[in-house]
C-alpha cells in the first residue's frame, strides 16, 4: 500500500494553502481534490475581499492561482474523493472512490462545509447570478439594491443587518411567525428601518432573465388565507445554516452538535494525534476564504512539527 507523509483532503483555500506550506517544508504533500475541486469559491463569480487582488478576481481564477502555487512547491494533486477513513491507528488508512487505498502519517482535513439550500431548482439556475449563501462575500455587489435573506436565526439576522449597511432595502423571509434569533439580534433587526421581516412566508421560486429579478412567495402556506405573490429583488441570500463535510469522521473525531470538527484552542489539532482540521470544516463562525487559508497555514506548520518530533 502506498505510504505518504502528508495527505490533504480538500482543495479549497485551506487545502491549497496547507499544500503550499507543506510543500515548501519538503513534505511532498498529496491533495485529494474531493467532489468539488476548488471548493465553494468556484461557485462564485467575483471575489473582492481576498488580499492581493486589488481589482477583484473571479473565484475560479483565484482557486486556479492557489492550485498552481501548490503545484510549484511539489504538491501532487489527485482527482479523487475519500469514501472511508480509518483513524484508529497511525499510519491512517484512507479509501477512495476508485477503491484505491493509501496510508499516511499525517492528515489535514480541509473538506469544507456546504451551505444549506431550500432545494428549489431556481437556486441552482441563478447560483452566481443573484443567489448567494454568503452576505460577507457577495454583499458588496448589491450596494443600493434590494435583496432578500431567507432564515430566522442569528445567522440570518446578522446577514440581514450586514446587508442593510449596503443595500437600499432588505427583506427577511421567515417561514415561522417568529424569529429564532437571540433577543439582541432581534432588536437589531426590528430597529433597522431598512429591514422588513416577512413572517410566515415561504419562497417557492425565483425569476429573472439574466439573473434574479424577483422571488415567488407564498404567505401562510396551507392555511385558509394562503396568498401567493411576487417580490421584486436583485439578490437572494440563503442563511439557513451550513453542513460541515465531516460524515466520514463521525465516531472518530470530536465534533460539535452540528458536526464541525473540534480543535484544541487556537491550533488545528484534533483529538487524534497527527490529524489536523483547517478551514470551514472546523469554523462555524467566520467561513471566509482568508480565514480558511490561515488555518491551512497553521495546519501545515503543525504537521511539520509533528513529523519532526516523531522522527517520521
Amino acid at each position: 500500500m502506498e505510504q505518504l507523509q502528508t495527505l490533504i483532503l480538500g482543495s479549497g483555500p485551506a487545502g491549497y494553502t496547507a499544500a503550499i506550506y507543506a510543500g515548501r517544508s519538503g513534505l511532498s504533500p498529496v491533495i485529494y481534490e474531493g467532489l468539488q475541486p476548488g471548493g465553494q469559491l468556484t461557485q462564485t463569480t467575483e471575489v473582492d475581499n481576498f488580499p492581493g487582488y486589488p481589482e477583484g478576481v473571479d473565484g475560479n481564477q483565484l482557486m486556479a492561482d492557489l492550485r498552481n502555487q501548490a503545484l510549484r512547491f511539489g504538491t501532487e494533486i489527485r482527482n479523487k474523493y475519500c469514501v472511508k477513513a480509518d483513524l484508529s491507528k497511525r499510519p491512517f488508512t484512507l479509501t477512495f472512490d476508485d477503491e484505491s487505498q493509501v496510508q499516511t502519517q499525517t492528515l489535514i482535513i480541509a473538506t469544507g462545509a456546504s451551505a444549506k439550500y431550500l432545494g428549489l431548482p431556481d437556486e441552482e439556475k441563478y447560483r452566481g447570478l443573484g443567489v448567494s449563501a454568503c452576505a460577507t462575500c457577495d454583499g458588496f455587489f448589491y450596494r443600493k439594491k434590494v435583496v432578500a435573506v431567507v432564515g430566522g436565526g442569528d445567522t440570518a439576522c446578522e446577514e440581514a443587518t450586514y446587508l442593510a449597511g449596503l443595500a437600499s432595502k432588505v427583506y427577511l423571509i421567515v417561514r415561522k411567525p417568529f424569529l429564532r434569533a437571540s433577543k439582541a439580534m432581534q432588536d437589531r433587526v426590528f430597529a433597522n428601518e431598512k429591514i422588513e421581516v416577512l413572517f410566515e412566508t415561504n419562497t417557492i421560486g425565483l425569476y429573472g432573465e439574466d439573473g434574479v429579478e424577483g422571488a415567488h412567495l407564498v404567505y401562510r402556506k396551507g392555511e385558509a388565507d394562503e396568498r401567493t405573490y411576487d417580490l421584486p429583488i436583485d439578490g437572494f441570500f440563503l442563511a439557513i445554516g451550513h453542513n460541515p463535510n465531516t460524515e466520514l469522521f463521525k465516531g472518530q473525531l470530536e465534533m460539535d452538535e452540528v458536526g464541525y470538527l473540534k480543535t484544541e484552542g487556537q491550533t488545528p489539532r484534533t483529538n487524534v494525534e497527527g490529524v489536523f482540521a483547517a478551514g470551514d470544516v472546523a469554523d462555524p463562525l467566520y467561513r471566509q476564504a482568508i480565514t480558511a487559508a490561515a488555518m491551512g497555514c497553521k495546519a501545515a506548520i503543525e504537521v511539520k512539527q509533528f513529523l519532526d518530533e516523531n522522527s517520521l
